[in-house]
């Protein structure tokens, strides 16, 4: 895939005969356009009005100027809509669309799925984050790392980021992730931060079909299993695009109390979707699934026979492994 420089002028991504029309790419795009890759920025908001405005300049800052900006609101009692819609029918008109206007809360996972499924074919996606702020070179660059991978297959991008209080002040890097996870180490600890995702036409494709989870424990999480696990290729930047703020009092999403039940989770979703498996994954998830809910000594043998499974730094690894003998 060749990334070529972007352009301010490029036209509407949507071609749509009313309000409700599915989103399209048009038919035929003047070059260079035509081959430029075209981006779908995914955002699910809930009560972000504070930070939402922040998010939207950042995208409309990009040196990458080909991306159309999917959006939808899950259930917010605060301003979170009236800001979406000012932007849609402002600075992003013509290149933005609501998805299931007043559809309700769903939660965070369920909402990234249904954008997940709107979003057209064609396209590569980026998932977004109501109070994040992207630096100008985020999609180039994850544009750029997606066409070096050279696969026709699901490929997913990700990366580490800036982490920052609420008024954006600087707290440090996020903690980096293996460059090239398998699906063993992804299962331990989720690779992809959310935020920082993108991934091609084909892993659009794969996380949209087969058997999808009612409540996945992580939409960025499931996507990242899913690729790996069929065979697909993941590569995590360890250069940061993306200032992700950490609220006070924020609760991490994967406390020692929650991991297990995702990873039993996770195992069994994925085994749930077998016909699209690698082998090597089907058998190392039915190895795992087989021992979740046995004897201790089990597990612990199975951690000895899979160096795979384990988190890259020791204490976190020491962790996750006393957590997986316990089986809690």
């Amino acid at each position: 895939m060749d990334i070529l420089p972007p352009s301010s002028d490029a036209p509407s991504p949507w071609s749509a005969s009313g309000p409700e029309a599915a989103p399209a790419w048009p038919a035929a795009l003047p070059s260079p356009a035509r081959r430029a890759p075209r981006v779908a920025i995914l955002l699910s908001t809930f009560n972000g009005a504070p930070w939402l405005q922040a998010m939207l300049d950042s995208i409309l800052a990009q040196d990458w100027m080909q991306w159309m900006l999917l959006w939808r609101d899950d259930g917010s009692v605060d301003g979170s809509v009236a800001i979406m819609r000012q932007f849609q029918s402002g600075p992003g008109a013509g290149r933005c669309r609501e998805i299931d206007p007043g559809g309700g809360h769903l939660g965070i996972a369920a909402s990234y799925q249904m954008l997940l499924r709107a979003a057209p074919p064609a396209s590569t996606v980026a998932f977004a984050e109501q109070d994040d702020v992207w630096l100008p070179e985020k999609l180039a660059r994850g544009l750029a790392c997606l066409a070096d991978m050279q696969t026709d297959g699901p490929a997913l991008y990700c990366g580490r980021q800036i982490l920052v209080d609420s008024a954006l002040r600087p707290l440090g890097l996020s903690s980096p992730r293996t460059e090239r996870p398998g699906l063993l180490a992804a299962l331990a600890q989720n690779a992809a931060a959310g935020c920082t995702v993108m991934m091609n036409d084909a892993a659009r494709a794969l996380a949209t079909s087969g058997t999808l989870p009612d409540t996945p424990a992580a939409h960025d999480w499931w996507v990242c299993l899913l690729v790996l696990a069929t065979g697909g290729t993941v590569r995590v930047d360890p250069h940061p695009t993306v200032l992700h703020r950490r609220h006070r009092g924020e609760r991490q999403p994967y406390g020692p109390e929650r991991f297990m039940t995702a990873f039993r989770r996770n195992v069994r979703q994925l085994l749930a979707n077998e016909g699209l498996l690698s082998a090597t994954a089907r058998s190392d998830l039915g190895r795992i699934e087989a021992v979740l809910d046995g004897r201790r000594r089990d597990r612990l043998r199975l951690l000895r026979t899979m160096p795979g499974l384990h988190r890259p730094r020791w204490l976190e690894n020491m962790i996750f492994r006393l957590r997986f003998i316990a089986g809690a």
